[in-house]
């Protein structure tokens, strides 16, 4: 019982074997972004195989960029809120732990009131702007506009969960999210034959309200590390300041990250063949699973980072990056393989069509060798984050996606375009440059970490009055 009840409590990544520590934090992490991508794959999923078809699987992937655009910032947000928690939880400041917490709460709530009045406001908009096809404009916005006005679940979930994180306890929203994952599914059945697309979104906020409630109760009865008072909500000058300085920084990445995608999904759209948005869609649902080990170690190491930063304990960072790196590498080359050898049966999970499921698993071998590259890029741009440089990632970011990714695109599509090849031929040099930007992406990562000036400044904030 004992070694159950440990699973739930805040984890101090300061001491100990930095593997064990990083593989205690991380595996639970791994499952619970598995349970995330749930929400998404499980959307894809049912609409994919209902009346609908596969235009509905495509208009859901279609309001994907547009989506992920207008969270950006509050990604941001969440990033600097739990590397912030990290670090004051690792230099045992209840104080300024408690004060942090109460302002991620309040900035919560100003995002999600901003999001549900701008986001239904511009969606109409922004479908225009990526091309959207006529036969997925009027679902795509039906689904954004829900998801919009329920986005107080999301967010709070994100933010809670970030906190657990923080404090070295990945299990707790582990659970949570596999609880309301469950609750996803159900929904999602019950309403898409009678709402489309819609009613998979509106399952998906009623679920994500109830995975923020269990996190927050566990955050309040965490009394013997932060006790909580009204007083901690009201904003603070030099906390807010912080959690934005640290924040934003990440959450422009995403932002440019998201603008990017849009621009890829105007040419993918450009293309103006449904079976070919719907099997940008399957791939990327199959992609976030093969990307899971990388993002649940780059968090861990984030949080791993970010904690011995805080307890000045600087002598296991290059040991723990080491460590991790290694765990996160034997992880994605396991995984990958199998992801590639049960594609196929995978697939066939979104749609009955086989020619839809080749087209699919054609992109998917030419992204294999990325998922690789991505486990060092998101290992060691977590230590950099957790020790407090976000800036130096959101550059490398900016780099990747926009300066080279978008002109790679393009610029490959127009020259097979131009040399006459075929459609198929096309449209798979759409992924070939996600592929040239992944592991571009590691070169310079790589790089920035071995010789960037990120190590001068490990954990400065904390010093500031």
């Amino acid at each position: 019982m004992n070694k159950i009840r440990s699973l739930f409590t805040p984890r101090d990544m300061s001491q100990g074997e930095p593997w064990k520590r990083i593989a205690e934090f991380a595996f639970p992490l791994l499952i619970g972004n598995f349970a995330q991508q749930l929400y998404n794959t499980v959307d894809a999923v049912v609409v994919g195989n209902s009346k609908w078809g596969y235009t509905a699987l495509a208009s859901v992937g279609n309001a994907g960029p547009v989506l992920n655009l207008l969270l950006a910032l509050f990604v941001g947000i969440s990033t600097g809120a739990g590397i912030l928690v990290a670090q004051y939880f690792g230099a045992k400041d209840t104080k300024s732990l408690t004060k942090t917490i109460g302002n991620c709460i309040t900035l919560t709530a100003i995002a999600s009131l901003v999001i549900m009045i701008v986001g239904p406001l511009i969606t109409g908009p922004l479908l225009t702007a990526v091309n959207t096809l006529p036969s997925m404009f009027d679902a795509c916005k039906a689904y954004l506009d829900i998801f919009f006005y329920g986005i107080a679940g999301f967010f709070f979930y994100n933010i809670f969960a970030g906190v657990l994180r923080g404090l070295g306890d990945s299990f707790s929203a582990l659970l949570y999210l596999l609880v309301t994952s469950a609750l996803n599914i159900v929904l999602d059945l019950l309403l898409v034959d009678s709402m489309g697309v819609a009613g998979v979104a509106l399952a998906t906020i009623i679920a994500q309200f109830i995975s923020a409630f269990l996190c927050l109760r566990k955050l309040l009865s965490l009394k013997n590390i932060f006790t909580l008072t009204k007083e901690d909500l009201r904003p603070d000058g030099v906390f807010m300041h912080r959690i934005v300085a640290l924040g934003i920084p990440s959450g422009v990445t995403q932002a440019i990250f998201s603008c990017a995608m849009m621009v890829v999904q105007r040419l993918i759209n450009g293309f103006n063949d449904e079976m070919f948005v719907a099997c940008n869609v399957m791939v990327m649902r199959v992609d976030g699973y093969a990307m899971l080990p990388n993002f649940s170690f780059g968090q861990a190491m984030g949080t791993f980072a970010g904690q011995n930063v805080g307890a000045r304990r600087l002598d296991r960072l290059k040991d723990g990056t080491r460590q991790g790196l290694i765990m996160s590498l034997v992880t994605s080359l396991v995984l990958t393989p199998l992801i590639l050898l049960f594609g196929p049966a995978l697939m066939r999970l979104f749609t009955p069509e086989q020619s839809l499921i080749d087209l699919s698993m054609g992109m998917m071998y030419i992204l294999a060798a990325g998922y690789v590259a991505m486990s060092v890029t998101q290992v060691l741009q977590g230590v950099i984050r957790g020790a407090g440089d976000t800036v130096t990632p959101m550059w490398i970011s900016l780099l990747t996606t926009v300066l080279l990714r978008l002109p790679v695109a393009y610029g490959l599509v127009y020259l097979t375009q131009k040399a006459g090849a075929s459609l198929l031929v096309q449209e798979q040099m759409v992924f070939v440059s996600l592929l040239v930007t992944w592991l571009l992406g590691m070169v310079i990562t790589i790089v920035v970490y071995k010789v960037g000036k990120w190590k001068e400044n490990l954990g400065a904030h904390l010093e500031e009055k």
